[in-house]
C-alpha cells in the first residue's frame, strides 16, 4: 500500500472546492465541510488537552474518542457511509455517568476555567455544541447519521463533566455563577 498523504498540497482546492467522496467536489463552505471543520476543531482542541498533564483515566478516555471523531469526519466526507453506531453513544453514556457519580451535584451554573487542562476541556464542549449545530444544519438539507448527532450530543456532556473533573482532581474551586451581582 502506498502512502496515504505523499504529497500535502494538491492545489485542487485553489478554486474554493474540496473533494467528498468518489469524485464529488462541493464549496468549501458548503454545510458538510462545516461540519467537518468543526469536528476537526474539536479534535485538535482534545489533542491540546491530551499534552496537558491529565489523570491517565481521562487520558484513556479521550484517545478512543479522538480515533471516533476521525471516523465521524470520514462518515461525513463519503456520503452515505455510516459509521459512528449506537454502541459508541452508549459507550459515552457509560463514561459520562461513571463520571458524574464522583461529582458534587450543581445547584447553579459554573463558569468556564477553573484550570488550564480544564478550560481547554471548556473550549472543546463549546467546539463540539458548534459541530453538533453544523450537523444540525446539514441534516435540514441531507441525509445525516441520527448517531451521529447522538454522538456528539453525549460528547458535549462528557466534556463538561470531564472539565468539572479535571478542576476537581487539581483541588482547584469551581466559580459558580453569581446572578445578579
Amino acid at each position: 500500500m502506498g502512502y496515504r498523504l505523499s504529497k500535502i498540497y494538491t492545489r485542487t482546492g485553489d478554486q474554493g472546492t474540496t473533494g467528498l467522496g468518489p469524485k464529488q467536489r462541493v464549496p468549501k463552505d458548503h454545510p458538510r465541510i462545516e461540519a467537518i471543520g468543526t469536528i476537526d476543531e474539536l479534535n485538535a482542541l482534545l489533542g491540546l488537552l491530551l499534552a496537558h498533564s491529565i489523570p491517565h483515566s481521562l487520558h484513556q478516555s479521550l484517545t478512543p474518542i479522538q480515533h471516533e471523531l476521525f471516523d465521524l469526519g470520514g462518515e461525513l466526507s463519503i456520503p452515505p457511509t455510516l459509521i459512528i453506531q449506537a454502541s459508541q453513544v452508549q459507550a459515552l453514556e457509560r463514561l459520562l455517568d461513571n463520571l458524574n457519580e464522583e461529582l458534587p451535584p450543581l445547584k447553579e451554573f459554573i463558569l468556564p476555567g477553573g484550570t488550564i487542562p480544564a478550560g481547554i476541556c471548556h473550549l472543546a464542549r463549546t467546539t463540539c455544541r458548534r459541530a453538533e449545530r453544523r450537523l444540525v444544519s446539514l441534516a435540514k438539507e441531507e441525509s445525516v447519521n441520527a448517531e451521529s448527532l447522538k454522538y456528539l450530543n453525549r460528547l458535549s456532556d462528557l466534556l463538561f463533566v470531564m472539565a468539572r473533573e479535571l478542576t476537581r482532581t487539581a483541588g482547584a474551586k469551581e466559580i459558580l455563577w453569581e446572578k445578579h451581582r
